[in-house]
């Protein structure tokens, strides 16, 4: 199968040559669409410079959103997978291979990336975890699914999915939104364990208890008014 990832980008001239380096590594990918989000720490002046075979790069001239970035991306997949590859290195392209082979052995049509399901991870922040776990039971009551992490980054779906989705949030409100809509299209959905290096504020984490009260909003609305 013919595997795309799409890596949203903003503000990550730090990470984003390392993350394309371990994402080319795995040689499980033909295709990799980076999206820069309106970036201003000179992540757009890397990616104008870089001329890498398979590797597209799509500019936003603005910040829209991680949703609004992966929305970009999704419209220039020309693969039969699609895989979401954050570009801060909290999530290891070296777990590829597990995440692709429910799809390959042709169990599913979804794969998500549990950072809780028994792999090594680095120990972070306690409300952090608590407010993951509430979000994710809270999506599961209103989806009937028994997810463990549905705002994992690794989102791994057949890419003829994409023609059935349509996809709104501009922000982390894709999380929601999109395990609403694969839930809702009655997608065989399957969970694997992931590694996960996780990073704080002052690494650059972006994330806040914001994003947490807007996901709590889109589980509601993508379930019922949607």
């Amino acid at each position: 199968m013919k595997l795309s990832v799409v890596i949203p980008v903003y503000n990550e001239a730090a990470t984003i040559r390392e993350i394309l380096r371990r994402v080319r590594a795995t040689g499980l990918c033909e295709e990799i669409i980076v999206v820069d989000d309106g970036s201003t720490d000179g992540t757009r002046d890397i990616l104008r410079d870089l001329h890498e075979p398979g590797v597209l790069v799509v500019l936003h001239e603005r910040n829209q959103g991680k949703g609004a970035a992966l929305r970009t991306g999704f419209s220039k997949v020309k693969g039969e997978v699609v895989l979401v590859q954050d570009a801060d290195l909290e999530y290891d392209p070296g777990d590829y291979a597990r995440l692709l082979k429910p799809i390959q052995d042709g169990k599913a049509d979804v794969v998500y990336g549990s950072r809780f399901g028994g792999d090594a991870h680095r120990v972070l922040f306690f409300w952090h975890y608590v407010g993951n776990r509430f979000l994710t039971t809270l999506s599961n009551m209103f989806t009937n699914l028994n997810l463990t992490d549905m705002e994992t980054c690794y989102k791994v779906f057949r890419a003829s999915l994409l023609s059935r989705l349509t996809l709104r949030s501009n922000r982390f409100g894709f999380e929601p939104e999109f395990t609403a809509k694969v839930a809702r299209l009655g997608c065989r959905i399957y969970e694997v364990p992931i590694s996960y290096d996780g990073r704080g504020y002052e690494a650059g984490k972006k994330i806040t208890w914001k994003d947490g009260f807007a996901a709590i909003t889109c589980i509601i609305r993508y379930r019922f008014f949607d």
